[in-house]
């Protein structure tokens, strides 16, 4: 076999030498060749690229079409002639994992315009056989490995180049004198992300008609001689020096500039102050002229910029007032004036910037209060207000639906947190820190969904800790040091499995530490010290993982605490019960093999003990009392089990009952009806007995009887959900909740209109679907109705991952349905999918997280596997799992679980070894007699990864959707072209 090997090398070396030969005689003048000879142009075409292949190594074999039997490379991938004389014009090779250096024969192609080998792995010096391409105008060689210098005279070589893109590579050394001699047709010329130094050279302001000039992120250097000779560039549209070393004041003449776009300057050592004439550019759209050494005050002209939406400063030296003159950039999207020397207030004209997402002017020294006119800047997500002197309370209807990242730290700020905090769903940075607010926490900080920093330190705040405040399952920092709260500390902050930062010190916290922040496996950082904490510091927190807290713990974590006993604190302990638990201090000196030592932990955590008494101590008066407690929680949640079964039974017999006796005594009952398109209430008295009748139920799911019914006035015929359970005391928190849900609206999800609300019922009024639910069309069909035919099929697969698609990725915090089933995907009168009962998981976590997820343990077959284990939040993927559980169900047709005489058959696992057996089509429903294989096959396919045990290797359902619309309409391969 190693000589067939060496053979097969040798045949391959011996190839490439003779057509290389072939070539280098080939580019000797052809006296005696006729130009004309159509044929031995496209020959010459075929052995260039021919050529260059055989230096290339292509893994992916995308290259596979080029043969050198052809007698045109015009069918080949990647490659496009010109129609006129068949010659190559293009020729495109971006991101195909090319490696391998440029070698001879590109330059046989004699009519090549564009070429392109962007986003590869090329490495070597750019070739200067490349100007002997005398047509060439566009050249990208743009993220690869090249490294070396730039050829002299590349460009005054090619008249014709238009485009020129070496960023993104290793390149070296000046760029040369001789480089732009030639240069009446270039318009871009980019060069950013190199390792180019020296000065730029002044044959560059030859090229008087260049566009966009991007010498950004390199060792440039140069003084005001060169910015002199960038302003004589009048056509320029976009100016890009940012990160390199250009130095020196910015003289005046900008203005000559007129076309100007995009200047971007951050990142030098520009001093002085800004040309008094920038703002006679009026088109200017980004400025950034961050991390320089400017001074002085803006120029006013800067207020005739009206369509600037880019506008950094931060990270200089200026000075004056803020500009008063702010609102008149009434295009601003992003602000950055932070790190300079602005004093003064804040004009009310900043909530004219009705477009502002980004505002940061932190660390400056602004004053007085923040302008409630800030609340009109609607679609801001960051606000960055940090170390100046702003005072007075945080204006009301600042925290709005948008905002990502607020920073109020280091200012004097008073006063108490606004109501409408309960509202940012989006939020994932909150940084209060060093203010004097004085305020209870929100109740309602579970809805924080994306929350992953919080930090209130050095303020008032007093109260509890909030127990909900870990809903949140992005939560990684945590500070609430230097403040008052007062209580325990929650147990559920043991949910809190992102948790990285955990720091409560000086506050005056009571009672033990939890036992659950063991399950913090991510915790790196714990702070308690100065707090009135006491008993014994939980054994279970010395089994967390190798790198975890108690490697790293010290003194100054626990210590002031006067309950808690361990050898990490210095001194005596002052107790606070007479025989306290505490910290074995021998452990870590036992000898391994001792009868009274414990096994040694390779990882280095803290081990715990417990002190033994020959008497009865008070672990064991404290662990008696523990049992008899977890007894009687036992009695009594079992006792409250049995009252809320009996509660749901009077709850849906209690419309009629009430409708009864109301009529018997002359007064109806009435409720508040709420159609959330009218946005208005009414008090609404109807005949329950007509309205929710067995004879109008038309289904039961996990959250309550669904009802078919017409509200009269209200329109058309209607679903009407009696949830299961009384699932939130108060109209305002079910109207919140609701309204959010009511916000979602998309084709394939089912509308909710409104609802009803008494204290002792609450129903949900949605669309009505008239070809019932997926479920039934599978498995419920009549005889008499048509099974589902394949276009409708895909249809409903198509609809449903657009409909799940909307809820994960439009709202933040995504909208998880958790129950994803068939019996839960509607179709209308065009069998359009309609899914429902989204959302409502979160309604019924309100009341009792344990007895919602027991339910939809009953969904077999359709739960994610990982759900399995409690401690697990659920999250997109577990949608995706049931979307995939359905897709299977939709083509076989059979149940995600079935049980036969001796056996269990688990549909994802049939298909599964179906698949592999190469037999996966015999599962297809044989009600389905007509279907094209080339689609049911990847569908099968993408339900079976979409099914995967790996959360992680589920697709999202936007990856899903895009899915389906290639296996319905594959797209053909297009080339970019410039």
């Amino acid at each position: 076999m190693k000589i067939t090997m060496t053979m097969e090398v040798s045949l391959h070396l011996q190839l490439v030498l003779f057509l290389s030969w072939i070539l280098m005689v080939s580019l000797q003048p052809h006296c005696c060749i006729s130009t004309s000879d159509v044929s031995l142009q496209l020959n010459d075409d075929v052995l260039g690229l021919i050529v260059f292949k055989s230096g290339l190594y292509d893994p992916s074999s995308s290259l596979a079409s080029w043969n050198e039997d052809d007698n045109a490379p015009c069918s080949w991938n990647y490659v496009q002639c010109n129609p006129i004389n068949n010659r190559v014009s293009h020729l495109s090779l971006e991101g195909l994992n090319l490696s391998g250096k440029i070698s001879r024969g590109l330059e046989k192609l004699q009519s090549l315009q564009y070429l392109s080998l962007a986003c590869n792995n090329f490495t070597g010096i750019i070739s200067p056989n490349l100007s002997l391409i005398k047509s060439l105008r566009t050249l990208n060689l743009s993220r690869n490995g090249f490294s070396g210098r730039i050829p002299d005279g590349f460009i005054s070589n090619i008249p014709s180049m238009a485009f020129i893109d070496f960023s993104e590579n290793s390149i070296s050394g000046p760029i040369p004198d001789t480089m732009f001699q030639n240069c009446a047709s270039l318009r871009v010329f980019t060069l950013a992300r190199n390792l180019l130094e020296g000065p730029v050279p002044s044959t560059l302001f030859t090229c008087k008609f260049l566009w966009d000039l991007n010498l950004s992120n390199n060792h440039l250097s140069g003084y005001p001689e060169f910015i002199n000779g960038i302003w004589s560039l009048t056509r320029l549209r976009t100016l890009d020096l940012s990160h390199n070393e250009f130095s020196g004041f910015v003289p005046g003449g900008i203005s000559a500039i007129h076309n100007l776009k995009e200047l971007q300057l951050l990142g030098n050592h520009f001093s002085g102050t800004l040309p008094i004439d920038i703002g006679l550019c009026p088109h200017l759209s980004r400025l950034d002229f961050s991390d320089n050494s400017f001074t002085g005050a803006l120029p006013d002209s800067l207020q005739r910029l009206t369509f600037v939406t880019f506008f950094g400063l931060s990270n200089n030296m200026f000075i004056g007032d803020f500009p008063q003159w702010i609102g008149n950039m009434s295009s601003l999207e992003y602000l950055d004036f932070s790190d300079n020397e602005f004093t003064g207030t804040l004009p009310v004209s900043l909530g004219d910037l009705k477009l502002l997402k980004y505002l940061s002017l932190a660390d400056n020294k602004l004053t007085g209060e923040v302008p409630s006119t800030l609340i009109y800047c609607t679609v801001l997500s960051e606000v960055r207000l940090r170390g100046n002197k702003f005072n007075g309370s945080i204006p009301k209807g600042l925290f709005g639906f948008m905002l990502e990242e607020i920073d109020l730290s280091e200012n004097d700020f008073t006063g108490k947190l606004p109501s409408e905090m309960g509202l940012l769903s989006s939020l994932r940075h909150l940084n209060l820190s060093s203010n004097n607010i004085r305020s209870t926490l929100p109740q309602d900080l579970g809805y924080f969904q994306s929350l992953s920093v919080l930090d209130l330190r050095k303020n008032a705040f007093y109260g509890s800790i909030p127990e909900d405040l870990c809903e949140s399952n992005n939560l990684s920092i945590l500070q609430l040091d230097s403040n008052s709260f007062t209580g325990s500390i929650p147990e559920e902050i043991g949910n809190c499995s992102s948790l990285y930062l955990l720091s409560l010190s000086h506050n005056n916290l009571n009672g033990s530490i939890p036992r659950d922040l063991s399950r913090l496996n991510k915790l790196k950082i714990l702070n308690l010290e100065d707090n009135e904490l006491s008993g014994q510091i939980p054994p279970d927190l010395g089994r967390l993982p190798t790198g975890g807290i108690f490697q790293n713990l010290d003194q100054s974590a626990l210590q002031e605490n006067l309950g808690i006993c361990s050898p990490l604190l210095k001194g005596p302990c002052t107790m606070n019960v007479e025989k306290p638990l505490f910290l074995d201090p021998n452990v870590y000196n036992n000898p391994i093999g001792h009868s009274n030592s414990l096994p040694h932990r390779s990882s280095g955590l803290a081990t715990f003990q417990h002190k033994r008494f020959r008497f009865l101590s008070v672990s064991a008066i404290v662990a008696m009392c523990g049992v008899v407690l977890i007894v009687i929680g036992v009695v009594v949640i079992s006792l409250l089990n049995v009252s809320a079964r009996r509660r749901l039974a009077v709850v849906e017999n209690s419309f009629e009952s009430t409708c009864s006796s109301s009529q018997k005594s002359g007064a109806p009952p009435m409720g508040k009806l709420v159609m959330l398109d009218s946005k208005s209430s009414k008090d609404w008295v109807h005949n329950a007995e007509s309205l929710l009748s067995k004879a109008t139920e038309i289904g039961k799911g996990v959250f309550g009887t669904v009802y078919k019914t017409s509200l009269g006035g209200e329109g058309g015929i209607l679903a009407i959900k009696m949830v299961a359970s009384n699932i939130i005391r108060y109209q305002e928190d079910f109207d919140k909740e609701v309204r959010i849900l009511g916000q979602a609206r998309h084709l394939n999800l089912m509308t909710l209109q409104g609802y009803y609300w008494t204290p002792e019922m609450q129903l949900l009024i949605s669309d009505y679907a008239s070809n019932g639910s997926l479920h039934s069309q599978l498995h419920e069909r009549l005889a008499s109705t048509a099974p589902l035919s394949w276009a409708k099929r895909f249809k409903i697969a198509v609809g449903t991952a657009r409909g799940l698609a909307h809820l994960h990725h439009t709202f933040r915090p995504p909208i998880i349905h958790y129950n994803m089933k068939p019996s839960n995907i509607l179709l209308d009168e065009n069998y359009n999918p309609r899914i429902s009962d989204f959302g409502l998981a979160k309604l019924l976590t309100k009341l009792d997280k344990h007895t919602i997820s027991s339910r939809f343990q009953s969904a077999l077959g359709y739960v994610a596997p990982e759900l399995a284990c409690q401690s697990v939040r659920i999250n997109e993927k577990c949608d995706v799992y049931g979307y995939g559980v359905m897709i299977l169900e939709l083509i076989t047709g059979k149940r995600p679980v079935e049980y036969g005489d001796d056996d269990v058959v688990i549909l994802c696992d049939d298909v599964r070894v179906l698949l592999e057996q190469g037999n996966v089509l015999d599962c297809v429903d044989p009600y389905m007699c007509e279907y094209p294989e080339e689609e049911v096959l990847p569908v099968l396919k993408l339900g079976l990864v979409c099914t995967s045990q790996i959360p992680s290797s589920r697709p999202s359902m936007a990856d899903v959707v895009q899915i389906l619309q290639v296996i319905r309409t594959p797209v053909p391969q297009r080339m970019d072209m410039y």
